[in-house]
Formats: C-alpha cells, structure tokens, sequence
C-alpha cells in the first residue's frame, strides 16, 4: 500500500510517500520551485515521490493532508470576533481568501491533484485530513527508535492548538493536553524576530544565533508583562501588546513602547539591544520547554521524549533538555516544521486510519533524512558538459583524497552527493564545507560564500566516535539539531579585554582550536557522522582527520542567502559559479574554481528575497 502525505498552503510545502509504512520519498517544493518556503501545492515533489517509487497515480492507496482547514476556519473566524471591532482591516482582506478558496480547499486539492497525477483517479475518495499537531505527534514518534514514548509539538499556531503533548506507544498516539491560540510561544519568538527586523517565519533561527552575542536583560521584562507561565509549563500570553490575532503585524504600539523603540529596520545595523532582546526571548524560551518537559516527565514516568513543531528546531533549547536529562532519551524529528507535517499526516493514515500494526524496532526510521532526488554520474556529467566547466573525474579513493586535501588548505568546498536531505538541514549530501581550524572561515564563508551577516554560526560535522573528545556531549545528533560546549580543554585563553568586548566585535575572537565552529559561547551545534546512512561523508571526514588530526569540517547548506538549498546539478553548479567557493565536488567529479577561465559568473543579484 503506497500512501502520499501532502502539507500545503502556508509555508514549507512537502510531499511524502510511504510504502506499507516505510518512508519511500520526502522532499520540499521549493528545492524544485527555487522559491524559499514555497507554499504552493508541492506539484514537483510529489511528482519526484512518484518517479522515485516507480509508480503510477493509480497505485496510491490513499492521500493525507496534513491539517484540517474547516477547524483553521473556525479559529480564524471566532478569533475576529473575540477580538472586535479589533482587526477588521485584517478581516476584510482574509475573509474574501478563505470563502472563495481556503474553505474549499478539499476541492482544491483534488483540482491539484487532478493537475499534477492526472483524472484518472477518483481522488476525492481516496483524500484524509489529519489535525496539524497530531501530524507533527505522528512526524515525531513514528520514525523514532522509540516503542513508547511521549510527545511535545510546539509551533506557532494549527488549526487552534499551538502547544501540545501526547502519548505514543506501539502503533497508537494519543493527544493529551493542549495550548490554544493566540497563546503560543512559537509566535512570541516570531513578534521577536520581527520586532528585531528579521524575516517572521525564516528568521527565527538568526535571533536563536544573535542570543549569545547579548544579555537577556529583557527576561523579567518578557515574563512580568508578556507571558504569564505556570509552574508546570502552561502560559497565557498578554494579548495586548500584540497585533497577531488580528493585525497585519506582529507587534504594537503597547509592544514598542515597553521595550523602549519601533521595530529594527530590515538590514540596519544590529545594536546591543537588539542582541539583548534575543537573548532575553531564548531564555524565556528555553524556560518554558524546561517547565513543560519536567511536568509531561513527572506525569508519565516516560523515559523516551519525542520533538516536532518549529519550536523543537531550536537546537539550544533542545541542547539544554539533554543537559538538564529532563529524559534518559530524546528523539527530533529532523523536518519538525510544516514540511514535516506531511510525512506525520501519511504516517496518520497508516497506523490511525488503517490500523496498521507498528514494527518493533530499535532504529530511527528517517534514514538519516536523506529521502530527496539523487543524480547519477551521467547526469551530472551531461550538466557540466552543457555549462562548459574545466571537470576531473575521479575513482572514489583518489576523489576522497583530493577533496579532503583541499579542506585541508583551507579551500571552501560545495559538496553534493546522493540524496538529497528532507529538512532545513544539511546533514551532508547538499552541503558547503570548510576546514574548522581556520580562524577566518566562519567570515569567508558568510561574507564571500553565502552573502550573509557576518554574525551566523557554523555547525561540525563530527565523527560519532571522536564527538566526546571535542565536546561535551557523548551521544547521536544526526540530525544537528543539539547544541553542545566545546570541550575545556580544546577552547583557547580569552584575555580580559577580549572578554569585555561587546556584540559582534567579539565575532574576532577565536575561542578553540577549532574557531570556525565555535559559538561566541563556546557552544556548537553538533552534528555525528557514524557512516551508516551516509557512508561517503564519513570517507571524507575520516580522510581529513588522517590528514590533519582534527575530526570533523564545518558544516552549512549549500546555497546562497535567500535561497533555497541546492537540489540538482544544475542548481549546484549555478550556486559554484556565483560566490567565492574554491572547489565543488559533485559526484565523482570536481570542480576547480581557478580552471574556470571562460565560464561566467552566475548573477544572483536580487533573484532571491532576503531570508
């Protein structure tokens, strides 16, 4: 039985599909559309989930979509009255939306469906909805190691829940308690990645990487004012200091006012208070998920904590509930946002709807997230033919050795390699990689490779067997989804004037042997690299190691600001061609920059929108 799950009409469209359970094929639309946070129907990825089986339209047994738009209707609806004469602007411009196409959006995915797999399927009949938390629920313990676990979902908002917890044990997840708009704490982060002028819904994770820069002086502020938690994790938020709910802004006039100023100017420079500000709201919520973690523990006596929502793609929050050892285990889904309720919504259908028995089993199922398209050496061949580049092809050992040897002086490599990964992450197969020891690295690569503010950190890729040695922490994270110290003994003297510095001007300062991947708080965010699900990157790695006794490369996703990570050849090559990146190896073959003599320069200038 093939079952495709669909999310669709907000941001991080995706498509998965299933065969008699197991997770075939999972990708996101915009790494075919080349449009950051796609939300339109996922035609192409659902085609390529398709081609990868090797099916046809009439082999789907059933088609789930990830929330149910009649209940998003009706908060939409009962929030504007609860809120009026509040937001009628607002109203007046969504209502019009959701009569004529959001409220009846089943037809409209039969349309699509119809559009994109072709009429020949009744596919009204064959179409289930699944409640959006349930969905990330289901995204999160099915593919887990886990036979019994529970289940935190914390995102902005579903159709009204926008914290949940549930129970999953065996082939059953049962929801048990849950947090209603306009009370979320994914959205109190998003009023604060807007009011410090980043990108709501894209920028969350810049004010995540800006916090240790500042002082969460704002905290008391925040949670006196702002937020109202309980001891065991519940929280009520202030709704006047916000314009979410009904507005066409996040934040208000009430807001400003109590945090001293307007909203930070997209692209002006970053002050301290803005850095405080972000370290103020990670702190508060990183004491949120630390209360309700503690209270589902002490409820259920789980062992097992499973993580989705976008809020369980903050990797410090997540680094911080290893610590505490809240759980003995904790497993994240690594697509905890949107695109991830596709795969919850077929898994849904699967163990919910059909009542299939759930395999035991000791492995994470997600195959370590590497469920894209991957392109054969004939096809990248004929890319790079048709571009004209200089290329080398090389047998596997020689090409290991050529690549790590560059890493090795300091040359910043485009890596692409098998499937492509499901997730905001790249774990490895679409990746930008770099030597870690260089102490201008984390620069170049932000300033000259990625066209980015110079402040955003760099994760390692880490040999699992050596992550002990350089940091502390002693587990999996596949995923990169944890944030761990480097090791005392491997961060480097700060003097007392270094350490007095303030913002950004400690960006300068190396603090480990590997400074490339060292936070301004001497934390990383951890990715293991065993070599069961990504045998190559292991080989690389591991050659580097031998070559320089350091095991693990800086780690960032193969693209450019703004733009979405690199699926094909020909998006890799155009991404090679337009930064300052030295080598791309990309199948069996590579790229040097310095032999490309005649070939010009992709032009990415305002192609893509700010991220």
């Amino acid at each position: 039985m093939y079952i495709l799950g669909i999310s669709a009409f907000y941001h991080d469209s995706a498509a998965c599909l299933l065969q008699h359970g197991q997770i075939l094929a999972a990708a996101q639309e915009e790494r075919f559309t080349r449009v950051k946070h796609d939300p339109s129907f996922p035609a192409s990825a659902v085609q390529y989930c398709l081609a990868e089986a090797g099916i046809s339209p009439a082999d789907i047994s059933a088609v789930a979509f990830y929330e149910k738009p009649f209940l998003k209707f009706e908060r939409l609806l009962e929030t504007y009255l609860a809120f009026a004469p509040r937001g009628f602007k607002s109203f007046s411009s969504a209502m019009p939306v959701w009569v004529k196409e959001k409220l009846f959006q089943k037809q409209i995915l039969v349309k699509h469906l119809s559009q994109t797999l072709g009429n020949t399927v009744n596919w009204e009949s064959r179409l289930l909805f699944s409640e959006h938390h349930l969905s990330h629920a289901a995204s999160a313990f099915y593919p887990s190691p886990f036979e019994d676990a529970a289940i935190l979902t914390i995102d902005g908002v579903g159709e009204w829940t926008t914290t949940s917890w549930a129970l999953g044990s065996g082939s059953s997840v049962s929801v048990e308690k849950e947090i209603h708009f306009p009370h979320s704490l994914g959205l109190l982060y998003s009023a604060f990645t807007y009011y410090t002028g980043f990108k709501v819904n894209s920028g969350e994770y810049k004010v995540m990487g800006l916090a240790p820069y500042g002082v969460p002086r704002y905290a008391n502020l925040i949670t006196d004012n702002l937020l109202n938690i309980a001891d065991d994790g519940s929280y009520q938020i202030d709704m006047t200091y916000f314009d979410y709910a009904t507005g066409l802004t996040m934040t208000n006039e009430k807001f400003h006012s109590l945090f001293g100023g307007l909203p930070r100017s997209p692209e002006s420079v970053l002050t301290q208070r803005d850095m405080d500000l972000a370290a103020s709201v990670q702190k508060v919520t990183e004491e949120v998920v630390i209360r309700i973690a503690n209270n589902i523990a002490q409820e259920t006596n789980k062992k097992n904590l499973c993580l989705a929502g976008g809020v369980a793609l903050n990797c410090v929050a997540n680094g911080r509930l290893v610590r505490e050892k809240v759980f003995e285990n904790i497993w994240i889904q690594p697509a905890a946002g949107d695109a991830g309720g596709a795969l919850g919504a077929a898994l849904c259908a699967w163990y919910l709807h059909f009542g299939m028995e759930r395999a035991s089993s000791s492995a994470d199922t997600m195959l370590g997230s590497y469920l894209g398209p991957s392109f054969s050496d004939d096809e990248i061949l004929k890319q790079l033919e048709s571009s004209g580049l200089a290329y080398h092809k090389l047998d596997d050992e020689p090409f290991i050795d050529a690549v790590a040897q560059a890493l090795a002086i300091d040359q910043a490599v485009g890596w692409m390699q098998g499937r492509m990964e499901f997730g905001p992450r790249a774990l490895g197969a679409r990746s930008i990689i770099a030597n870690p020891r260089s102490p201008d690295m984390q620069k170049k690569l932000n300033l000259k490779v990625k066209y980015r503010e110079s402040f955003r950190p760099f994760a390692p890729s880490v040999l699992r067997e050596h992550v002990a040695d350089w940091f502390e922490y002693d587990g999996d994270s596949p995923y990169m989804l944890l944030v761990a110290d480097v090791a005392k003994d491997k961060r480097l003297h700060v003097s007392n004037s270094e350490d007095a510095l303030f913002g950004i001007d400690k960006l300068n300062v190396p603090r480990s042997e590997v400074p490339a991947i060292t936070h301004v708080d001497y934390s990383a965010r951890i990715q293991t690299v065993d070599g069961v699900t990504n045998s190559r990157y292991r080989a690389l790695i591991a050659k580097f190691y031998e070559k320089t006794k350091i095991p693990m490369l800086v780690n960032t996703s193969f693209n450019v600001r703004g733009e979405p990570i690199v699926c094909s050849p020909a998006d890799a090559i155009k991404c090679f061609m337009g930064t300052e990146l030295d080598m791309l190896a990309i199948g069996n073959f590579i790229v040097y920059r310095e032999e490309q003599v005649n070939v010009p320069r992709s032009k990415y200038d305002h192609e893509y929108e700010l991220d």
